[in-house]
């Protein structure tokens, strides 16, 4: 009996069991979608800054009498991004184009810093990405107009 008894895979098998890891792999990328669960985690940051924004506004009125800070008022019902406006800054270091909130970062007594739209290019130079106005009624509304994945605005916008 001269038989020999071959083991192992061969060529074709191993092709097969690779191709099929390779489609199952494929599908599972395209479930999870891994830039909407990115664009998604990001606009629930953007949610929480702007109510952290309008938060701060709203103690540094409670604790002024009701008065909101001077270039919030300044710039009335007009829509503009908020200046990034650290502790130390002073209004020449933003544009007249931004509203400067540096009375909510002042000895971190509201906010101990502004927050930053977390994609760096829906940004100006000194700017958040977040903009913020006041409603003819007097009432404030912090906006992040930069949502991902087809979210609505109104979705990231909070009047208080």
């Amino acid at each position: 009996m001269n038989s020999k008894s071959q083991k192992g895979f061969t060529l074709l098998e191993i092709l097969l069991v690779v191709a099929a890891i390779a489609i199952l792999a494929g599908i599972v990328i395209l479930a999870i979608n891994p830039n909407k669960q990115l664009g998604d985690t990001r606009n629930a940051q953007r949610k929480v800054d702007i109510n952290t924004i309008l938060n701060a506004v709203y103690q540094y009125s409670v604790d002024n009498n009701g008065t909101l800070p001077a270039d919030l008022v300044r710039t009335n019902t007009t829509q503009r991004e908020i200046c990034t406006s650290g502790a130390g800054q002073s209004t020449t270091t933003c544009t007249t184009a931004l509203v400067y909130l540096g009375e909510l970062v002042l000895n971190e007594r509201y906010i101990t810093a502004i927050p930053m739209d977390p994609v760096a290019t829906n940004r100006a130079a000194t700017g958040t990405g977040y903009d913020i106005m006041m409603t003819a009624g007097g009432r404030v509304t912090v906006l992040a107009t930069h949502g991902e994945n087809s979210i609505p605005l109104a979705n990231l916008t909070v009047t208080r």
